[in-house]
């Protein structure tokens, strides 16, 4: 199937509505890695061109691209020296143009990874704003002069491990970075900078995106007082979005981030996308302890974004019942008018094969359960195929952040080794010429040219999952019920107009019944390897180790 695009997709994929944001699925490219078009070991924008008819053969909605602007690439592109222009090393405005075309000819959709809460310092801004203290971008970012001691104005740490702040020799003062160093927060105080970065957003809007995956939406405002973050008990800690070994696990991050402010720059972002019919938007909500609050504030209503994803599910604590209904039990108390967009992977968290230490069953069964999860989901390039984290050693790391917490921290390359093509060279047909990461040895035996052709293969395991879920509506925009959890099974109830399917999932290695609820049931998606089993009310249904029931209520029928 590689490079034929069934009809179904075609006509299916492109949806008119100015919701078809609304429980799609999406592809997320991590652009250095899918596909090298010149040979120089690092993908680019006409080699994810050239392999858009393989994603739409899968059955997405829309694809994300990670970014690919102008860039010194410290931190891969997320340091931002130009958002109006590609990295040479992606190509050319012109290979974009030439990628939304055929994306849209396809059926797909495509949205752009943009990073708004920081720029690279070799931005022109902040060459600017560094020369002085009274040039016209001076309060374009985050200064303070340093306390009388000459340490930094306040506690806050950054992700990337360290103090948040870096002093200018040129100022005399210092700068916020929550990242890296070379990584300066923008000043969203200031609406000069606020327009400036909705005017980029008309830009890529101009250019025909339909819309942008937000990088950490939550950091975009800091506190204006920048008072010092309080501790945080060593029991509420936790390791979702920066790994334990790192201090900034330590701090209750009550003013660097999470402003109340963001919510109005998120207003004005929305109204500039309601400008464009269709144009949608996901953040990337970066917060250990209220990151499903945060959901719930920024989707909600019809003036904010429409989707955005936490870090529940990309969390290294497994998958059980009683974590889902934990997750969803938080959902309805404080994000029940909003919409998720759920992940179980993406390029900053080992991959859940690996990191929940899944075979081949209960990789496929993980899977049935994100489609059947009321909201949008996105995939991880590689996913499909059921790739596990690459092993990557030290002296390969390109990842700073890997780097700065070896060994017992070894950062995100292993999710980013290059796309496996085929099997049949070293370079898993990703590239001619050396890869910027190696491509995993354990990888090439699971390339999309060894599991094309094999329907029982995860590949296809995938389209006909996707197929399944774009046939189901319940299971794309329908409600959902309260979700139960009981002797590791966790089930409920998704409905819409002309649709009732009960759900559930064995998320253990035993055998168990569930009893099915009111209704007059009947088991669908037998093909995806699902349970037998219906009948009325109350009847039994027999789950094996890691398998699901989806069961259609047709009591309307005869």
């Amino acid at each position: 199937m590689d490079g034929q695009v069934p009809e179904l997709v075609r006509e299916d994929a492109a949806r008119p509505d100015a919701d078809w944001w609304r429980g799609a699925v999406i592809y997320q490219i991590y652009p250095r890695s899918f596909q090298d078009s010149d040979n120089d070991g690092i993908g680019d924008l006409a080699g994810i061109t050239s392999r858009l008819p393989y994603i739409a053969s899968l059955g997405v909605d829309a694809i994300w691209i990670s970014p690919f602007f102008k860039s010194p690439m410290k931190d891969f592109g997320y340091d931002v020296s130009d958002y109006r222009d590609v990295d040479p090393m992606f190509g050319t405005l012109a290979d974009f143009d030439a990628l939304i075309a055929q994306s849209h000819d396809l059926g797909l959709k495509v949205m752009v990874d943009l990073v708004l809460s920081h720029t690279s310092d070799q931005h022109a801004w902040f060459q600017e704003s560094r020369t002085s203290r009274d040039n016209a971008k001076t309060d374009w970012y985050v200064w303070a002069d340093p306390r009388p001691d000459g340490t930094p104005p306040n506690n806050w740490l950054s992700i990337f491990g360290g103090p948040a702040w870096q002093w200018s020799v040129e100022r005399e003062q210092y700068y916020l970075h929550n990242f890296l160093s070379s990584q300066p927060d923008l000043n969203f105080h200031n609406p000069d900078v606020v327009d400036a970065l909705l005017d980029v957003t008309r830009f890529w809007l101009e250019r025909g995106v339909d819309g942008f995956r937000l990088d950490t939406i939550n950091f975009y405002f800091a506190d204006k007082a920048l008072r010092d973050n309080p501790a945080l008990p060593p029991e509420r800690r936790n390791a979702n979005i920066a790994p334990s070994v790192n201090p900034y696990n330590h701090q209750e991050h009550l003013y660097s981030k999470n402003q109340p402010e963001n919510i109005g720059f998120l207003r004005q972002f929305r109204a500039v996308l309601d400008e464009y019919p269709g144009a949608a938007a996901v953040g990337e909500i970066g917060d250990a302890q209220y990151g499903l609050k945060l959901l719930g504030e920024y989707t909600r209503g019809t003036d904010r974004v429409h989707m955005c994803y936490a870090f529940e599910f990309l969390a290294t604590e497994a998958l059980t019942a009683a974590r889902v209904r934990e997750v969803f039990d938080t959902v309805d108390a404080v994000a029940g008018d909003g919409w998720a967009c759920w992940a179980f992977s993406n390029h900053d968290v080992a991959r859940y094969a690996t990191r929940w230490n899944l075979d081949e069953r209960a990789r496929r069964l993980h899977l049935l359960l994100l489609l059947s999860l009321r909201g949008s989901v996105c995939l991880y390039q590689g996913e499909e195929l059921g790739l596990e984290e690459a092993d990557i050693a030290f002296e390969d790391l390109q990842d700073p952040y890997g780097i700065e917490f070896w060994p017992r921290y070894k950062g995100r390359d292993g999710c980013r080794t290059p796309m496996v093509w085929t099997n049949s060279n070293l370079n898993g047909g990703f590239s001619d010429a050396r890869p910027w990461l190696p491509v995993s040895p354990a990888h090439l035996a699971k390339s999309v040219a060894a599991q094309d052709e094999d329907m029982m293969s995860d590949l296809n395991f995938y389209r006909r999952a996707l197929a399944w879920r774009k046939a189901n509506p319940a299971l794309v925009t329908g409600d959902m019920s309260k979700v139960k959890a009981k002797d590791g099974v966790v089930s409920f109830v998704r409905q819409c107009a002309g649709q009732r399917l009960f759900c559930a999932f064995n998320l253990s290695d035993a055998a168990a019944t569930i009893n099915l609820p009111e209704g007059a049931w009947t088991a669908i998606g037998r093909s995806l390897g699902t349970a037998e089993g219906g009948g009325g009310t109350g009847s039994p249904a027999h789950l094996g180790p890691w398998q699901a029931i989806i069961a259609e209520d047709r009591r309307e029928e005869g």
